[in-house]
């Protein structure tokens, strides 16, 4: 008899394949990446089943931290430095660093951006990064003459949960952070950018197409996140999770990643891990940290890499 498939192979099965296989090219970063174009998984998200990666630890606390920090609308590190959340910092940091010349580490600079309000203000800020357009997606109407002021912001989040509460059977399931018009403000325009999602049998289903994905180091999170998300868009709308459909264009591996690569590959994925969501929040803008468990998590121990800027 045959030992069950890990859903896991499948990633572990494309890191091999793009390390191997993949067209190297010298990226935005000037780190140089390995990617192949057009990947596709699947995984099941029933019985609390969840894609959190075992042939490494991954902080899923952290990634869960951003998502409802992304359905703040906040576009400021301060309130995730608050919560020890470092995974933004790069950004400001190296623009810190380009426009004073000051060589200042991490974590003196988060020390500032905490307590200084108008330091937090001015370098903290990411642009109209995912959740600004995610909940406040801007709108503008015509005054006369030519002038147009602000309307009301377009909430997609909510758009969507109305939308499978009233109408599952909709094609139209679908929000984005991909506005044209602010892309140049952003610290980093969306990777994760399309999210798409199909009611059947109810079963609640999503599919989030990556323009760009880090498979060592995003991937893990951007997966974790996706099945969080449809997690609890099911339980707001009274439906049973189904499957997370994952597809990138360039799927790629730092070149400076051989040894996270050579490491994971080396490992055995181990256990299922669960998702528990341990409350039905008021809303989807009312979940908390706590309201969250993960169980029968027994990882292999986690591998460091540098993330490219």
């Amino acid at each position: 008899m045959t030992a069950e498939r890990h859903e896991e192979d499948q990633y572990l099965t494309l890191l091999r394949a793009v390390w191997e296989r993949g067209d190297e090219r010298r990226d935005r970063t000037g780190v140089g990446t390995r990617s192949l174009f057009g990947p596709t998984m699947r995984f099941d998200l029933s019985d609390d089943a969840v894609p959190l990666l075992t042939t490494k630890r991954i902080a899923w606390k952290t990634a869960a931290r951003e998502m409802l920090w992304f359905l703040t609308g906040d576009t400021n590190i301060r309130e995730l430095v608050r919560q020890k959340v470092h995974i933004w910092t790069d950004w400001p940091l190296d623009r810190y660093r380009r426009a004073s010349g000051e060589a200042i580490d991490r974590d003196a600079f988060e020390a500032r951006i905490i307590a200084d309000d108008a330091f937090a203000a001015q370098w903290g800020d990411l642009g109209p990064v995912y959740g600004k357009q995610w909940v406040d997606w801007e709108t503008y109407e015509p005054v006369g003459d030519g002038l147009f002021r602000r309307g009301a912001g377009i909430n997609q989040i909510a758009a969507l949960v109305d939308g499978l509460r009233t109408n599952p059977a909709s094609r139209r399931h679908i929000f984005t952070g991909w506005n044209v018009a602010h892309l140049d403000e952003m610290a980093l325009p969306p990777c994760h950018m399309t999210y798409q999602y199909h009611v059947a049998n109810g079963r609640l289903s999503g599919m989030l197409w990556q323009r760009s994905c880090d498979l060592g180091l995003g991937f893990p999170f951007n997966a974790f996140s996706a099945a969080l998300l449809i997690r609890m868009l099911a339980q707001q709308c009274d439906l049973e999770p189904g499957e997370l459909v994952w597809s990138a264009g360039d799927a790629h591996v730092y070149l400076n990643h051989e040894h996270l690569v050579t490491e994971q590959l080396s490992r055995e994925p181990r256990g299922w891990p669960k998702l528990r969501i341990n409350r039905r929040a008021a809303s989807m803008f009312d979940y908390e940290i706590e309201d969250f468990a993960i169980e029968d998590y027994d990882p292999h121990p986690h591998i460091a890499a540098p993330v490219a800027v």
